[in-house]
Formats: structure tokens, sequence, C-alpha cells
């Protein structure tokens, strides 16, 4: 009788799919089998890339006359820690009687690569067997039951496997050449200057590209001169309250065009400033007055976020419970695997409309959680969820591999097990779910100028009239607004002139053009330009989402998906590596990122050799390449010819360069920043 074997990426996703499928037979070692089915498991990758050095014992000694180093065929191998798990895997592939095979590992381009690697070390006679793909998302019964059922040929997902397979082969062999040409030419000079022992250069093709964002907001921020300014700020009211207005330069001001103006909306000294007050309070500006010469008001909505992936989560993650990107991660997997959440690999904001459609079977689930069974019994009690498909949270062209994050209403009586900040992470999931289904926030917006004389004062408030989807929100997590991802009220536009009013209501709503309120007085208000912020563990994330960019604007960032450095799957590890290796350092009180002094060196001889590789736009290039080889619209050959041309290129440049000189002035003025910290490796204070 054929069998069906089921290959998971884990050991506990085996059992689950044992479980469902109801595979209770005898327990072997490494794999469970009943009398049609046999469930077995991978430990992450079973198979790797050899060392050039397997390819011909030359390449074992680093120099520039083997580079570039490019195999016309590649060699893998068993990872000998793997090397159990590999042959009971092999044997079960092998077997005779069976005959269909479900490939069940993660459902993405590093499941698929685990997989494939696999099969392409057994025997021919694999590939002629019934093999099928399983891709779900998440790990309740029914969507396994469902992934089983729906599962699609293997060969469906070639080119999902030959993307996998080129981006392993680009980040070794842009490793492999770039680091030992760099090393070579300038391992020395680098090592020179840590007071330790010698130390290769490690270059590749997303973590030098992140590496180089870091070093230059830090140099930003040491170059970043502060400007002082100076604002005068009058105070105007009657018997119903008082108004804080900002002045700022209008048509006929007397300061038009001065060169004294600090954005025309301040001075640039102090003594200015009060000037202005001076000439405000004379006798020729008497009997003062304000007048309002322009009141605007107007209702805002502002509907709820779109919900997380996984660089959103990350970056929220880091902010409020201070951990790092591949700590949310991991918590995020946990609670995958407990079926409370859908699969965490994912870019993806919004739903499917198939899982629109059905979106009601995760929403009843959610009655058993405490914090949001409220909100889950109105949304079922009044049927708001039924408008979740039509609505901008609903979008097939914005799911590629898995819709967005959401809770899947299953697994609750788990929630009890988890640690408070994995207990966080979930309601923060829970909570941006159920706002989906709740109206927007409703704000009051006013906003008003002032006339004295010629001169202008500006005032603005923001008031929040109706909660909406921000009581849900502060109710299920037990936060403040701001953290759980929504606008604060009373913003003020303080960089306009504009200020916010620190008015009573009864005032606000009594102002009308041509109104004239009493002057109370003025003040200087003393300001100063900032720098730009360090990255943080999670903001990193958003900026190699958004290739290089960190855009706070969440319409924005959508606009550009798709265009990033690196993956979901990967930019934790990548960040995680860059703090192994010390190139960079984080704090884990706040989860600020700044450069170590080996980072910094490495950048310059970087920057010196390889600019391309600190640009965050040709890395960006490099990953949606590989998006249009998994979509069928480049050929795996195009992808390989380019990469190949590109490193040749790079190789023979760099191998002609006679810069060390000049990359040794640039490095002795990195490591003058870095005196105190030489022997702790460039780890600054």
């Amino acid at each position: 009788m054929s069998k069906s074997l089921y290959i998971a990426e884990k050991p506990s996703v085996a059992r689950e799919f044992a479980r469902v499928l109801n595979v209770g037979g005898r327990a072997q070692n490494g794999y469970m089998e009943s009398d049609n089915a046999i469930v077995t498991w991978c430990v992450g990758h079973l198979v790797t890339m050899s060392y050039p050095e397997k390819y011909d014992p030359k390449y074992r000694k680093w120099n520039l006359e083997t580079l570039p180093f490019l195999p016309s065929s590649y060699l893998y191998e068993i990872i000998p820690s793997a090397e159990k798990q590999f042959k009971i895997v092999k044997s079960l592939l092998e077997r005779s009687d069976v005959g269909t095979i479900y490939v069940c590992t993660d459902a993405g381009r590093e499941g698929e690569y685990i997989y494939r690697l696999v099969e392409s070390m057994c025997s021919p006679d694999v590939a002629a067997k019934d093999r099928r793909r399983v891709w779900i998302d998440s790990q309740t019964e029914e969507e396994i039951l469902r992934g089983v059922r729906e599962a699609k040929n293997l060969e469906s997902y070639n080119n999902l496997s030959a993307s996998a397979y080129l981006r392993a082969k680009e980040d070794y062999l842009m490793g492999i050449n770039f680091s030992r040409l760099l090393t070579v030419k300038y391992g020395n000079l680098v090592t020179g200057y840590l007071g330790g022992k010698w130390s290769a250069i490690s270059v590749g093709r997303v973590m030098t590209c992140v590496l180089g964002m870091v070093v230059r907001r830090e140099r930003e921020i040491r170059n970043f001169v502060k400007t002082p300014f100076f604002r005068v700020q009058g105070s105007f009211g009657n018997e119903k309250g008082n108004i804080d207005a900002m002045w700022h330069v209008v048509p006929g001001s007397r300061y038009e065009g001065s060169p004294k103006l600090y954005k025309d909306s301040g001075f640039l000294k102090r003594e200015d400033a009060e000037e202005l007050i001076r000439f405000l309070t004379s006798p020729e500006m008497q009997p003062l007055k304000g007048t309002v010469s322009s009141v605007s008001r107007k209702t805002e909505k502002k509907n709820a976020p779109l919900l997380y992936n996984l660089a959103e989560i990350q970056n929220d993650a880091s902010r409020i419970f201070r951990i790092s990107p591949d700590q949310t991660l991991n918590i995020i997997q946990e609670l995958y695997e407990k079926k409370l959440v859908t699969y965490p690999r994912t870019d993806a904001r919004v739903l499917s409309s198939a899982i629109a459609k059905e979106i009601d079977k995760n929403l009843r689930g959610l009655k058993n959680y405490a914090e949001g069974a409220p909100f889950a019994d109105e949304i079922l009690g009044n049927g708001s969820w039924r408008k979740i498909e039509k609505s901008h949270y609903t979008n097939d062209k914005l799911v590629t591999d898995h819709y967005a994050i959401i809770p899947t209403g299953q697994g609750i009586g788990a929630l009890s097990s988890l640690n408070p900040t994995a207990k966080g992470v979930y309601d923060l999931i829970a909570a941006r779910f159920l706002s989906i289904f709740y109206p927007p926030a409703v704000y009051q917006k006013t906003a008003l100028e002032i006339m004295t004389g010629k001169e202008a004062f500006s005032a603005s408030s923001r008031v929040l009239k109706e909660k909406g989807y921000l009581a849900v929100a502060e109710a299920v997590t037990g936060r403040g607004k701001k953290e759980a991802g929504s606008p604060e009220n009373g913003i003020s536009d303080k960089e306009n002139g504009a200020q916010d009013a620190g008015a009573s209501g009864p005032l606000l709503e009594s102002l009308k053009k041509g109104s004239v309120l009493n002057v109370n007085g003025f003040a200087v208000k003393e300001g100063e330009t900032a720098p730009p912020k360090r990255y943080t563990s999670g903001s990193i994330i958003l900026a190699m989402e958004n290739a290089g960019q960190l855009i706070e604007d969440e319409e924005l960032r959508e606009q550009i998906r798709g265009s990033g450095i690196g993956t979901s799957a990967t930019r934790a590890e990548i960040l995680k590596k860059l703090f192994t290796i010390r190139y960079l350092s984080l704090n884990q009180k706040t989860q600020v990122i700044t450069p170590a002094l080996l980072g910094e060196l490495v950048y310059e001889t970087v920057d010196g050799s390889l600019r391309q590789m600190l640009n965050p736009d040709l890395t960006a290039s490099w990953e949606k390449g590989l998006t249009y080889v998994s979509e069928g619209t480049v050929s795996e050959s195009e992808y390989m010819e380019k990469l190949e041309n590109f490193i040749s290129r790079r190789v023979s440049a760099v191998s002609g360069l006679h810069n060390e000189a000049f990359l040794r002035g640039r490095c002795d003025a990195v490591a003058g920043l870095y005196k105190s910290d030489r022997k702790t490796n460039g780890r600054r204070r």
C-alpha cells in the first residue's frame, strides 16, 4: 500500500500535522508513522553550500589571484549537526512504499529552499514521485486540512525555488568574493586599530548596506550644528478664556524678508525677538488689541491603521517592550506554533478576499479572549465584519505569499502560558485586528490667526471628539493612544509658527472672523534645531523595508512596499549578525543602535572601494530582481549573468586600487573617536 510522506520544517510543526492527520501510529526516531502516512521534519536547514576549498584546495588560502570565485556548478553538503535527521528524511523520501510527498515546510522562499536542498541530495527517483506543496497561513486544524486538500503540484513553485537558490548564491558569491577581496587588501590596515587579534572584513549584500545606513546617520548627528532660534508668543483672551499663539511673518510685517528671521516664524537672536516685543508694546501700538483675521474649523477622521506585517510589529515591539527584532520574531513564531496568530514572516498589511469572507470565524474565537471579547461580540452583533471585504483592509494585489498577521481566534487557552512580553505582543496584534472593524477616530481641528496691527499670531487646536477605533486599542492593550499606534491629541505645528492654542472649548467655539481679544502679554520662547534621531532596532527594520528610508507616513510606506532591503524573514537575523560581529552596538535598555569602531573602519574600506554595496537603492533592486524571478518575469540565467558580471567588474576594479594611504588617513580620524574603547574592540560607551 502506497503511503503519503509529510515533511515539516520543525519537530513542533510535524507533531501538529501528525495530530491533525491522525498519524497516531508508533513513534520512530525522527518520524511518526501510521498505516497510510508518515510525518517527519527537518531541523531548519539540513543542507548548506560548500566552502570554496571543497572545489579546489587552492581556495583555502585567501589571495587576489583566486578571485573572482564563480563556480560553473555549485557544491552542497550536509550540515554535520543535522546529519542524523538528514539521513532519516532522505531514507523516507527514497522508500519504495512512499508514493506521495507533501512538502509542509514554512510557506515562503526559505521554506521552499530547505526542502529542495534535501531533495537534491536524494536519488533522482524522488523527483519522479507525486510531490505536492502545502501552503498554509496558520497552524489551526482547519488550515492544515485545507492546505493538504488544496496542495498544488510542487512544480508550481519552481520559480520560487529558483529565486531561493539565486538568493543563496548571491549572498554566497558576494560574501566570499568581496570579504576575501577587502580582507586581502585592507585587513592589516583595519586590524591595526583594534588592539587585538587579526580580523577578517565581512561583507554582505544586505548587512553592508545596513551598516552604511547606521554609520551615515551617526555621522549626520556628529556633524550636526545646532541652530538656536527665538520665537515670540502672545497671550490673548476675554472673559471666556485665553489663547496662546505664536508670531510669524505675513505680508506687510515689518520683518518681511528680514535676514534676522528663522523660518519666517522666529529670530536667530534673542535681542531681535525682544525688539519685536518692545515694538508691539510701544505707545504707537496702543490701544493693544488682537483681532481674529481668520478661523478655520474642520472635522478630521483618522482610520484605524493597516494590519501588522512583521516589520511593523517589530518596530512597535521595539518601542513599547524594548525588545530586538529577532526577539519579536521568536515571540510571534511561538504564537504561530501555538495556533494563536497567522504566519509571521509576511510583508502584507492587508487581508486576502478569501480570508475576509470568513473573518467571522476569527472573531468568534476571540469571544474567548478576555480583553477582546466585548469588541468581538459587538462586531459580530452589528455585522461590521461584512464590510471588511470591500474596504482598503482587503486587497489581493498587496498579498503575495501571505496576508497580514492576525489572531486566528484559536489556541486562546495557551495565552495563560505566555510570559508578559509575549502576551503583550499578542495583545497588540489582536487590538490592531479588532480596530479595523470600528469607525474612525474623529477630531475637531481649529486654526486661527490673530492680528495685532500688521503682525500675525497663529494657533491651532486638535481635540478628540469621538474615539472610534481608539477605544479598542486602549482597552485591549491597556496602553495609551500613542503606544497603541494611534494619533495623539493636541498636535501643534511649531515649525510653521502655529501653536497648540491651549484654550478652553467655549472660547474656541465662540471666535469668528473679526472677534476682538485682549492682549495679556508677550514672551520669548527659546528653541534649537535637533539632529536626526539614531536608529532603534525597530526603526531600522522599517527603514530596511522601505529601501533605506525611515518613512513615518503609513500611506507613503505602502506606496513603495516591496522595494525593501532584505526580506521579512531575514532582516532580524542580519541585524543580529551585525551586533554579533561587533560592527554595530545595541543598547539593550533603549534599543538604540550605534556603530562600533570595527564597523566604522569596515565602512571606510567599503566606501573607498565597493561603494555600491552601501547603496540602499542598489541593494533593494537586487531584492526586487529576486521577486521578478519568483514571478517568472526574469529568468534564472538572466539574473545569474547580471550577478556574475557585477562581481567580476568590482573584483577587477578593486584589485587595481592603490588607496591604502588615503584610507589610513580616514581610518585615523575614525579611530580617534573611539580611543577609550580600543581595547574592547570599539564598542561605544
